[in-house]
């Protein structure tokens, strides 16, 4: 209420002004209102939207866990019943192994799609080589293409190169568009493509899947990336699936700056393009990037030193992984928990580690930054081996390998044979420091390390036409020509640049510096003699991704 001093009534401008100072006043408290009910709401939404998240997380552990035990367990029954001749039961084994599988599949969609939903998808971007990714999604989806009599056809240059990018999802979308390309067709072809192309001035990779198909109508391609949907309703009854793998792998190429186009026309088949820069300007991974092993098969002939320690808190998981590492040759040992797989740890001394994360009495993140942070067993890899996606931590405390369950049995046992089998080692060492290189050459020598030395770019350009090392040590500041001049010389080899680097310098790195280096080297280390135990350190954990890309490049040479 106003009042006056006196008597009277109000001149009609002031009646008028206060007239809209009331109305003003009501609408503020009107908004502040409504702003505290938003507030309070949005404060609910995003406890809601934790809590669908903390859900999803315990129920994607809750029910990935005893599924991967079943998936591990039929495995074995299925092996054993062939071993034995029981023909009657590979049959139902093998129902069971599919439907496992299927259920599986369907959770790890739905977790990942909540991820991408609440912004909480991270990409782990590392350097790769193009060739044995393709190489690995063929040889997985073989079996599929068999089934329905299809013909594979695989075009990718022996001199592709690598991509700076997220492989594991690189891998899940073109697995997705090659298995989807076999499911819908029936004695037919299906052909991948794979080039590097330019497109105003930005290298980029394009990944191109085309079948003889059941194709679609105009219609159906435009509901193809909605997630839940699939292009005919009446496919899902013939052909399964949930619906959900096109729509992510389009979101998993979007979040690389990339795209999945296509093409199709009913009744005579489907073309789906993957377009992704070849390099992606993201966030780097604090650790080391590296290269995956490639799934070979190796004889059954025990290592040396082939002593396994297998940590996970799930008895099944130590039952099943112990029992077909004892058929490749293996020893093994296993603990049921974190604080038992580290005392295993310092009484056996172990050729190699697979460590679980989610344990209740000490996590696999405790045990895995206590193993690297202990000198005597700092040098013992270890394989990573869970449910949760957190490859970026893995590899910054030191995991020499990062699996996600169900495990890949082929994949593991030919990394654990590389990684505890003596090998050959090879480094070149390309410094025009030569007190440094002496140094560094006396205490790789005692480790058994073969050291090639260079004094300058120009002289180690000649090295490696004559003999390829395993890994290459470089100074950045040299004569004649400098580190950042050779790591571009052996880019424009496609027989060298894959070759891991490892930086060795005094330099302090400008932000230049450092984008020049950034994707073509494995790590950046201070030149230090007091830090050689360090450089051994990393150079064990790069062996076994240098170990790969010679097996790669004389794979190639065999199939010219």
């Amino acid at each position: 209420m106003i009042r006056r001093k006196v008597s009277g009534e109000f001149a009609p401008p002031i009646v008028k002004l206060l007239q809209t100072l009331a109305s003003q006043s009501v609408l503020a408290i009107e908004n502040a209102r409504l702003f505290k009910e938003s507030h309070a709401k949005s404060e609910q939404l995003a406890e809601a939207s934790k809590l669908k998240s903390q859900f999803l997380a315990n129920m994607s552990h809750e029910l990935r866990t005893p599924l991967n035990a079943i998936i591990g367990l039929t495995e074995m029954l299925l092996e054993d019943a062939g071993e034995l001749k029981h023909a009657e039961e590979v049959e139902p084994l093998e129902r069971i192994l599919r439907a496992a599988h299927h259920l599986l599949e369907l959770i790890n969609d739905i977790l990942d799609l909540s991820k991408i939903e609440a912004g909480r998808m991270d990409l782990h971007v590392e350097s790769f080589p193009i060739g044995p990714l393709v190489d690995d999604v063929i040889a997985t989806i073989r079996p599929v293409a068999t089934k329905n009599a299809n013909e594979i056809i695989v075009h990718c240059p022996p001199d592709i190169g690598g991509m700076h990018a997220d492989q594991t999802r690189i891998r899940q979308a073109l697995l997705n568009l090659v298995s989807n390309a076999n499911k819908f067709t029936e004695r037919g072809h299906v052909t991948v493509e794979v080039a590097r192309v330019t497109d105003r001035g930005r290298a980029e990779i394009t990944m191109t899947v085309a079948d003889t198909g059941i194709g679609m109508s105009p219609e159906q391609v435009g509901r193809l990336f909605q997630e839940f949907v699939q292009a005919d309703p009446s496919t899902t009854r013939k052909y399964g699936g949930t619906g959900l793998g096109l729509a992510i792998s389009r979101r998993f190429c979007q979040m690389m700056g990339g795209d999945i186009a296509v093409q199709s026309e009913l009744g005579k088949g489907s073309t789906f393009t993957i377009r992704l820069p070849a390099r992606i300007e993201a966030a780097q991974p604090s650790g080391p990037l590296l290269r995956r092993v490639r799934p070979e098969r190796a004889p059954k002939t025990p290592v040396k030193g082939s002593l396994i320690l297998v940590v996970d808190d799930d008895q099944t998981v130590c039952d099943v992984m112990g029992r077909y590492l004892e058929r490749e040759g293996f020893a093994v040992r296993t603990a049921t928990g974190g604080r038992e797989g580290l005392k295993l740890a310092r009484e056996l001394h172990p050729a190699a580690i697979t460590l679980d994360i989610n344990m209740p009495d000490l996590d696999g993140w405790t045990v895995l930054a206590a193993i690297k942070g202990d000198p005597l067993l700092a040098n013992i890899p270890v394989v990573l081996v869970t449910i949760e996606d957190n490859r970026s931590r893995g590899y910054s405390l030191g995991a020499t390998e990062y699996l996600t369950k169900p495990i890949d049995r082929e994949r593991l046992i030919a990394l654990l044979r590389e990684i505890s089998s003596p090998v050959a080692r090879k480094v070149l060492l390309v410094d025009d420091d030569e007190i440094m290189r002496e140094s560094v050459r006396r205490v790789l020598e005692q480790e058994q390390w073969e050291v090639i030395g260079a004094s300058n770019g120009r002289f180690a350009l000649e090295q490696l036409a004559e003999s390829s090392p395993d890994v290459i040590l470089l100074d950045l500041m040299m004569p004649e020509m400098d580190g950042f001049e050779f790591l571009l010389a052996i880019r424009q080899h496609p027989e060298w640049r894959d070759i891991p680097v490892l930086v060795l310098t005094a330099k302090e790195l400008t932000a230049e510096d450092q984008k020049q280096l950034n994707g073509y080297v494995e790590r950046v280390m201070r030149k230090n003699a007091s830090e050689l135990g360090q450089l051994l350190f990393e150079l064990s954990r790069m062996l076994p991704r240098s170990i790969e890309r010679g097996r790669h490049a004389r794979s190639k040479e065999i199939l010219a």
